[in-house]
Formats: structure tokens, C-alpha cells, sequence
């Protein structure tokens, strides 16, 4: 297997980034979007995202297997030294280490900035369903992220009740 290769992202990634995110919508409660944006839609979420914070895409023999990105924590001055984070491997990518290289440069990105706090929003559920599992949540634990905070049945997707987690790592 060719090693990956992490480089900066750009609008004309959309619609292959937009193929990965939207297996995870239409099949998944990772998300809770509901309604796959359009390519257009999305390709404007990247520029919007690349104006501050980095937006990186893994890549093998040329195709994209993953992607992540930072944005705003808050949107307050005070905040400026934290980041959420993202992370969305291709669903057949997945343990193959692509993850923990996105991470582990996008978190060198944020810390270059000066941001000290990462903190991924996760979709969480009481007890594993097809729509939901534990993956992420252990995946950011094994990144060094810890649980900060739960939001209780906050999300409703497939009919079904979902809570939220905050995870947290200090990255500077």
C-alpha cells in the first residue's frame, strides 16, 4: 500500500471530499446534517474554512481518502487559541492510519497558529445502533483527546434520539 500524502486543500476538492462526507449523512448519525449540501455549497465551505484555519486532504496513488479541518471554537476574541476539529476518512479507509496523519498534522497547523485548544464535537449515542457507533469517540481518545461535556438526546436523525459529546486536547 503507497504511503499517504497530507497536502492543503482547495475548492476543486469539493465534490470528492463532498463524496466522502455524504456516505456519512445519507448512511450514518456521525453527522447530523440531514440533507447532502451541493458541490457548490461546499466547495464555498472550504474557501470560507482556508480564509483562518487549515483544510487538509490525505491522499493515495492521487485519490482522497480523507479530509480535516479546523474552524471557529466560539466566536468571540477570547477564544482565538481554540479550534474545533473535523475528520472524515473515506468509509473504506478506515484503521488504516489515515486518520491519526490528518490529525497529527492538522493539530502541528493549529499549533503553528498559535491555537492551543482542539476541541471535536462528536455524535454519541448510549448504545451502539446501525447508524452509530463508539469509533470516533475512541478514535480521538487514542489522538489524546478527553471527554469534556455531554449534550443529552440534543439531536434527532433516522427517528431515533442522539446525544452530543465535547472532547478536548491541549495541542500548544
Amino acid at each position: 500500500m503507497a504511503d499517504i500524502e497530507i497536502r492543503t486543500a482547495t475548492p476543486f476538492d469539493a465534490e470528492e471530499l463532498l463524496g466522502i462526507y455524504s456516505y456519512y449523512i445519507i448512511n450514518t448519525a456521525v453527522t447530523y446534517e440531514i440533507d447532502v449540501p451541493s458541490a457548490e455549497d461546499f466547495r464555498r465551505r472550504i474557501e470560507k474554512t482556508l480564509r483562518k484555519y487549515p483544510y487538509i486532504v490525505a491522499e493515495r496513488d492521487g485519490r482522497i481518502m480523507g479530509y480535516a479541518y479546523a474552524g471557529v471554537f466560539k466566536d468571540r476574541a477570547a477564544y482565538e487559541r481554540s479550534a474545533e476539529t473535523s475528520i472524515y476518512v473515506d468509509v473504506n479507509e478506515k484503521r488504516h492510519g489515515t486518520g491519526t496523519a490528518l490529525y497529527r498534522e492538522l493539530e502541528k497547523r493549529l499549533a503553528d497558529m498559535g491555537v492551543r485548544n482542539a476541541y471535536a464535537c462528536i455524535a454519541s449515542t448510549d448504545k451502539d445502533d446501525e447508524y452509530l457507533n463508539h469509533d470516533s469517540i475512541r478514535f480521538h481518545e487514542k489522538q489524546g483527546y478527553t471527554l469534556v461535556g455531554t449534550f443529552h438526546k440534543c439531536a434527532e436523525k433516522f427517528g431515533r434520539e442522539y446525544d452530543m459529546v465535547w472532547m478536548e486536547k491541549i495541542i500548544g
